[in-house]
């Protein structure tokens, strides 16, 4: 389980907790009244175990809380809803995981997107795309339908020319420099960035690498102010509670005002590839 789940778990624990003690019951005064084992309550209080929803309604009905079922359940539902194990998420291939993406964009506004190590999939090249999403199948050990997922990962950027979504990637500059694929690959993918910049519905910048630390922060996705979508190595969150919305609005914000938009970002870009450029030159060389 992801600390932000956990984290989670344990808020909601917290007030069940405070639910209890307000009405001036133990937990073993609770667990009698609602025929469980005494162990269960401490398990909840401490996020240890997810309550079912029929463990909210038993809890309410017998503190006297019953004005607080609708909103406990419906934080249950986010708990359940907020975390996907990417075994799961992958188990039909790599093309229906990037099908959902089509059907969440088309429906985003604004989608800002930040990612410390990789180029947002949005803006891959078909090169990039395939040295990743192979990547994924290996690792994951799912069916590989390589080139269905590329296809599909391509069809995706129609969106970047049509209808009025707009785009605010922002790319840590490691990004620039981690080696995916070849080196003619990365060429190719960092003169896809050149290229998108010019792009009226984007916004592209970059986070220099001596930026000072200012902010924690992971790749995260946001795609309006409804949802934040956030990648781990096992499972994909969805954040859909306001107050977690807005820190995450605080992040990008503050990374915003830490990226270089325009010729400076260009530049960025031109030395990395200069430097690509002159390895790939040099490795020719000595073949």
């Amino acid at each position: 389980m992801s600390d932000t789940v956990f984290q989670a778990r344990q808020a909601l624990g917290q007030r069940l907790r405070d639910i209890r003690n307000e009405a001036g019951l133990t937990g073993r005064d609770l667990a009698g009244l609602a025929g469980w084992h005494s162990s269960k309550i401490s398990k909840i209080e401490y996020g240890k175990q997810a309550p079912t929803e029929d463990d909210i309604r038993v809890w309410c009905e017998h503190t006297g809380a019953q004005q607080q079922i609708p909103d406990l359940l419906a934080t249950v539902r986010h708990l359940e809803a907020m975390y996907i194990e990417w075994r799961r998420m992958l188990a039909a291939g790599t093309r229906h995981r990037q099908r959902i993406s089509v059907k969440l964009e088309a429906a985003t506004t604004l989608m800002r997107w930040y990612e410390p190590h990789l180029v947002p999939g949005l803006l891959h090249t078909p090169d990039y795309a395939t040295a990743i999403l192979r990547k994924v199948i290996a690792f994951y050990n799912i069916p590989d339908d390589l080139e269905a997922g590329v296809a599909t990962r391509m069809e995706r950027q129609q969106i970047l020319y049509r209808g009025d979504h707009r785009f605010h990637f922002i790319l840590a500059q490691q990004a620039l420099s981690t080696l995916v694929g070849d080196r003619g690959t990365m060429i190719g993918q960092l003169d896809r960035l050149l290229t998108v910049m010019t792009l009226p519905r984007v916004r592209l910048g970059i986070v220099p690498t001596w930026t000072s630390y200012e902010v924690p922060v992971n790749q995260f996705i946001m795609f309006d102010n409804r949802l934040v979508q956030i990648e781990t190595i096992s499972a994909e969150l969805s954040i859909t509670q306001p107050a977690e919305i807005a820190l995450y609005n605080k992040a990008f914000t503050m990374l915003e005002q830490q990226a270089v938009y325009g010729k400076p970002a260009r530049q960025l870009i031109d030395t990395a590839l200069e430097v690509l450029q002159e390895e790939q030159r040099g490795s020719e060389g000595d073949a």
